[in-house]
């Protein structure tokens, strides 16, 4: 199994690309759609740069895969199932409770689809999905949102939001129905009961202190030496500072952007009667001034 990773500086993201090299089959995690907020360009630079890797190696795309319903970029997956039309778009079966979410917030139409039918496959927690060849488990990982999900690859699980890097720790609870005491047991009761050694490919790097990009780590290091959530944290510890850190974190930029676009598979809006996309921004959808005098 071979492991391709892919940073893209504007949002700190990590697309993965994994392979096996004698089927020559291969999925892509977690993809994205350059979007500039200023002009509301898109920009493919970041999903070519997987397809140049896809056919520099001779690779069949089987899968595109999504760790949630990311708050922080626009997926590339309809890009690259457009490209690769065989590929599958998958993606945890509780993004039906997200999109249910934000079908209100976004004021999307009665018509839109809150079952997930605009992915190909909805994966249930410990559900094993063989590509011949290649092969991985889905793990429910609640927290961050609550339709994480990580992939376990053999010794290698890539874990989207739920845990970063040791000296960043975990990934935010503040979004909509995320809760802090799931990502503790997500952690706890699910990721560190893992073998030591085995390896974690996190979601973001967001290079604290101006160090190094890194993005492999291991269960054993997370537990030694998460700044956040080591092994002896308790519940409580932990919930009280996740609530804490929480509250003092700026929206994401692309926030609104990306869940609208996120929750339809990656599809963009459908053209108006002017030939143009649209997306909504709500005012005042988090708590903010509504604009009402």
């Amino acid at each position: 199994m071979d492991i391709q990773a892919f940073f893209d500086d504007a949002t700190s993201n990590l697309t993965y690309g994994v392979s096996d090299p004698e089927t020559k089959r291969a999925v892509v995690i977690d993809s994205v759609l350059d979007y500039d907020p200023l002009t509301s360009a898109i920009d493919y630079k970041s999903a070519d740069r997987v397809k140049a890797w896809l056919e520099a190696e001779g690779l069949e795309l089987s899968m595109i895969l999504e760790t949630h319903a990311h708050a922080d970029h626009l997926s590339g997956s309809a890009y690259l199932k457009a490209a690769y039309p065989a590929a599958q778009v998958g993606i945890g079966s509780r993004i039906k409770e997200v999109q249910g979410l934000f079908q209100g917030v976004f004021d999307l139409p009665a018509e839109f689809p809150t079952d997930g039918s605009q992915f190909d496959h909805l994966f249930e927690d410990g559900e094993v999905v063989d590509l011949g060849g290649l092969s991985f488990e889905v793990m429910f990982t609640p927290g961050h949102t609550p339709a994480c999900v990580s992939y376990r690859f053999g010794d290698a699980v890539f874990t989207g939001d739920v845990v970063l890097m040791p000296d960043m720790g975990t990934g935010r609870c503040d979004f909509p129905a995320g809760s802090a005491v799931d990502l503790y047991n997500s952690v706890k009761n699910k990721l560190y009961t893992l073998p030591a050694k085995t390896r974690l490919f996190v979601g973001h790097d967001y290079q604290p202190g101006g160090r190094g990009l890194a993005y492999e780590t291991t269960v054993g290091a997370q537990k030694a030496d998460n700044i956040q959530l080591p092994e002896g944290r308790t519940e409580a510890e932990f919930v009280a500072f996740r609530t804490r850190r929480d509250a003092s974190l700026a929206t994401p930029t692309l926030l609104f952007q990306s869940i609208q676009v996120n929750v339809n598979a990656g599809e963009l809006p459908a053209k108006a009667g002017n030939n143009l996309r649209y997306l909504k921004i709500p005012i005042g959808a988090l708590g903010g001034g509504g604009g009402d005098p």
